[in-house]
């Protein structure tokens, strides 16, 4: 990169809104099979593919009083990759535990945001723990660095999807605003679990279901979707947790769902919309659950909520950046949506680092304020895996709502049969 590349208004806002109680990065937590990777190799693979990535060498500066992107000249990977406890083994089951106390961490502002810390697993397997600052990058961006730089060869099916050609279409008819702010702006009657004032600590939790059994049950049972029956098996879990914990269940838990708004050759390390779902927790059939989620979703999607609200707050921002602020924050109202739930689609086929194949990928993201849980779900070949974040003083025994992913996917995988 010879000239400064200006931050976008999505990443400007990421880094305003990291400070002490909230991280700006994600985690992608990569677990390799036995014999795994030994630290130095990895670190030659790196430095020898590094240099492919070329926003992995940005880091901050301005550009008359404008944040920006440069190249760093002093760039040093030794202040990237790191050994987790210089090679100390962790059994598999301290793996969230670590992850949540690296995700803690702040990234060093004065070097380009991102770090990877290498965990030796007492089976003889690897797991890499790879941070990168939202500012650099959003869940899609990262799996083409993963491809470029991690794995031994680019699997082409696991290419992310090209999104539609943005429709430019600037005289929507009035029945379709309407529908927008009647789906993305109306008010939850109930008051989600997730609200609260959160602190610094964080929580992680995972869990990993079939993507196969998953789709075809989900197909069979409803003509679902797998981003549909994702958000069933989201339902199950949330209600499996509230009554572990003996709590009153709410009839429904709305859902925000970002979409990538990626377009051709656009580069911009961030660039989502969104558009909310409610998850009825007051329907104990699985598959009437999803039938009433894929309605929800369906109507949004043909409706193009999520290109819509991105015009509109484009064009508030144009207009006042004041008017900008305060139509995110109001739509960022608890009662509006309770969790974020992102969504990135990995390899479609199974790869390998070094030789060796990565058995597992897992996402992590940060939660907000009043926002006390955040799922990251991604896809690798066969599986699906959710990533749990949470503050645990406001979202406890968190281990259960991965646990009812789990117990949910077979419930509905076994009513399909």
């Amino acid at each position: 990169m010879t000239e400064p590349v200006p931050l976008s208004p999505e990443d400007r806002m990421i880094l305003d809104m990291e400070g002490p109680v909230v991280a700006g990065h994600a985690c992608k937590v990569i677990r390799l099979e036995p014999p795994g990777v030994d630290f130095d190799s990895f670190f030659e693979m790196v430095e020898r593919r590094v240099s492919s990535v070329p926003e992995l060498w940005y880091r901050l500066s301005d550009e008359d009083g404008a944040p920006c992107w440069v190249s760093d000249q002093r760039f040093q990977l030794e202040r990237h990759l790191f050994p987790w406890r210089e090679g100390e083994e962790v059994a598999a089951s301290e793996v969230p535990a670590i992850t949540a106390e690296l995700f803690m961490k702040r990234l060093d502002r004065d070097r380009p945001l991102w770090a990877i810390d290498v965990a030796r697993l007492a089976d003889g397997g690897t797991v890499l723990v790879s941070r990168t600052h939202h500012a650099l990058a959003d869940g899609t961006t990262v799996m083409r660095f993963a491809r470029e730089m991690l794995w031994d060869e680019k699997p082409g099916a696991g290419a992310p999807a090209t999104p539609a050609a943005r429709q430019a279409d600037d005289t929507r008819h009035e029945a379709h605003l309407l529908r927008v702010y009647e789906h993305e702006f109306v008010r939850s009657e109930d008051n989600s679990p997730f609200d609260g004032q959160i602190g610094p600590d964080r929580e992680i939790a995972f869990a990993t279901v079939s993507l196969g059994e998953l789709h075809d049950a989900a197909n069979k049972a409803t003509g679902a979707k797998l981003n549909d029956a994702v958000l069933a098996l989201l339902a199950g879990a949330f209600e499996h947790w509230l009554e572990h914990l003996d709590e009153e269940t709410p009839g429904e838990i709305r859902v925000k769902v970002p979409v990538s708004l990626h377009y051709g050759d656009d580069h911009a390390g961030n660039r989502d919309s969104f558009f909310t779902v409610p998850l009825p927790l007051d329907e104990p059939d699985p598959m009437l659950r999803l039938a009433r989620i894929r309605s929800e979703s369906a109507e949004r999607k043909s409706n193009h909520d999520a290109e819509t609200l991105d015009r509109w707050f484009q064009r508030a921002a144009g207009v006042s950046p004041f008017l900008g602020r305060l139509l995110k924050r109001f739509g960022a109202d608890p009662r509006r949506y309770a969790v974020n739930v992102s969504n990135v689609r990995g390899p479609g086929s199974p790869v390998t680092i070094l030789g060796t194949t990565v058995s597992s990928i897992h996402s992590v993201a940060e939660i907000a304020e009043r926002h006390a849980l955040r799922v990251a779900v991604i896809s690798y070949a066969d599986q699906i895996g959710f990533g749990f974040c949470a503050d645990p003083e406001l979202v406890p025994e968190l281990d259960r709502i991965a646990e009812g992913v789990e117990v949910a996917a077979g419930r509905l995988i076994a009513g399909a049969v």
